[in-house]
């Protein structure tokens, strides 16, 4: 069965074979009959163009009865059709503004559309927007168009669907892939000269409004012309600068200020040389930031796209940059979740030590939640669920063990939160040892590099009066450092700077 609308309980369709000089997209629609058994065939829309001299209904009822339908013919979709429809439904491409079933006819409507015009097996889907694009691109040119009414019909009442407030606040959204210079479809339609014959949609219009005014119940036709998608896919960069600065879009991207991907690569080589020799972490972002809009307006996601969030997720860690890091992990995530093969299982091991820093317990517990039984075993999730266990049970000496020997660059990460930790397990030693310790002890067990290096964290927290020097060790005395050292772990663990949170 074809997706166009079946006919009503009593209402007669009629099948019009269209000359062979005319070349249109012909759509079944429902018709009335009636007033001398006569039936009416609704011209449909020409998406384009109309000829001048449209065919006329003059089948009636007697002669349909001994007509037989053509036997619909079962239609193979090309493989690229296909593909079409599955990125349609992954997970990546889905908005949450558009629901499943506008999508659905949407895409039904776009593949019926070149189906009918004969273009299926020539359009070019890869580049094809998806339906949720399409029905996004609709809505904001329903926004700017103006609202004509007619002097003679009845003017239909709109209900379209309640926007959220979120939707209304803010400058209104940019499709990615539309230039200022594109037409629009109004433009692209042809216009007829104001002094020749009438288009044949505008004689049918004529015909169904004189019938109206005659008294002939009103008659409507039911007949929608296919949206056409807009005009282009996602652009294709011509730019061939291997260094460009990063600038926030503020209107539709030219594809002679962006780079294609082969051009990317090209960069990415460039800006792992240059931090390798000059570390200059400034620069090396901005034109990090710059290659990832390039990625992202010409919609590549690719293992190259993983690759280059990856490293500079990783150089944003060996920084100290947070906020520039949990952009890069939140869409690894969504890459990850795409079936795009990358490193995973560090960036996983990454994010539960982020949450661990942060104090997030409900975001931790849901990201070992989605860990696998295999991937639980593999070092880098393994390391940092035992880190997380070692926190929890309070055992500091094992945490210690675990912060000298990290994979990967978890490391970083654990810097951000080890002097909290340090406090914690130094006001534990207080309540735990009332005489004194020697200072060599704090320095193994608390994982400082040296004795001087642990002197002076006491010292930052104004713990001078509690070091003792002695003949041969410098001595802690816990006993009378229990107060101090108990507030100044309930004031680090007050305070998690949230800076990017994911």
């Amino acid at each position: 069965m074809s997706w166009a609308s079946q006919a009503a309980p009593g209402v007669q369709t009629t099948p019009y074979s269209y000359p062979q000089s005319i070349n249109t997209a012909y759509t079944a629609v429902p018709v009335r009959t009636g007033f001398d058994q006569q039936t009416y065939t609704v011209q449909p829309q020409y998406p384009y163009s109309a000829p001048a001299n449209p065919p006329q209904p003059t089948t009636t009822m007697a002669s349909q009865t001994n007509q037989q339908h053509p036997q619909q013919q079962k239609f193979d979709w090309p493989d690229s059709v296909r593909s079409y429809v599955q990125r349609s439904f992954q997970t990546w491409s889905q908005d949450s503004g558009v629901s499943r079933a506008e999508m659905e006819a949407k895409l039904k409507q776009t593949i019926r559309f070149t189906q009918d015009n004969g273009t299926m097996y020539t359009a070019d889907w890869n580049t094809m927007p998806l339906p949720q694009d399409i029905i996004k691109y609709e809505r904001q040119e329903a926004l700017k168009a103006p609202v004509i009414v007619s002097a003679t019909a009845t003017p239909a009442v709109a209900n379209p669907k309640k926007r959220k407030s979120s939707d209304l606040s803010g400058p209104e959204p940019t499709v990615p892939w539309r230039d200022a210079k594109v037409l629009s479809l109004e433009d692209r339609i042809t216009k007829p000269a104001m002094d020749g014959p009438l288009p044949a949609k505008s004689k049918f219009q004529k015909n169904v409004e004189k019938r109206q005014r005659r008294g002939d119940g009103g008659y409507q036709s039911s007949y929608r012309s296919p949206s056409p998608p807009p005009p282009a896919g996602p652009i294709v960069g011509l730019n061939e600068n291997l260094e460009k600065r990063y600038l926030r879009l503020t209107a539709a991207p030219k594809a002679t200020d962006v780079r294609p991907e082969r051009i990317l690569h090209l960069t990415l080589d460039l800006l792992k040389k240059k931090w390798r020799k000059d570390g200059n972490y400034n620069y090396i972002c901005d034109q990090f930031k710059s290659l990832r809009q390039d990625l992202t307006v010409q919609r590549v996601r690719n293992e190259f796209t993983v690759s280059v969030y990856e490293i500079h997720a990783r150089i944003a860690l060996e920084k100290g940059d947070l906020g520039e890091y949990n952009q890069c992990q939140t869409q690894l995530r969504a890459l990850y979740k795409a079936g795009l093969k990358g490193n995973s299982t560090e960036f996983k091991a990454y994010r539960i030590l982020y949450f661990i820093h942060t104090a997030n317990r409900t975001a931790l517990n849901d990201a070992i939640a989605d860990l696998t039984t295999a991937e639980k075993e593999e070092r880098p999730i393994k390391h940092a669920l035992d880190v997380r266990s070692a926190l929890a049970l309070g055992n500091y000496h094992k945490f210690f063990q675990l912060y000298m020997d990290v994979p990967n660059m978890g490391a970083y990460l654990m810097d951000m939160f080890i002097k909290r930790e340090r406090l914690s397990a130094l006001a534990t030693m207080c309540k735990s040892f009332k005489q004194d310790l020697k200072l060599r002890y704090i320095t193994e067990e608390l994982a400082f590099e040296s004795d001087a290096e642990a002197a002076q964290f006491i010292l930052d927290y104004n713990g001078g009066e509690f070091l003792q020097e002695r003949t041969e060790h410098i001595m802690f005395l816990t006993g009378k450092a229990g107060t101090l050292f108990e507030t100044a772990r309930s004031e680090a663990f007050r305070r998690v700077d949230l800076k990017g949170q994911i």
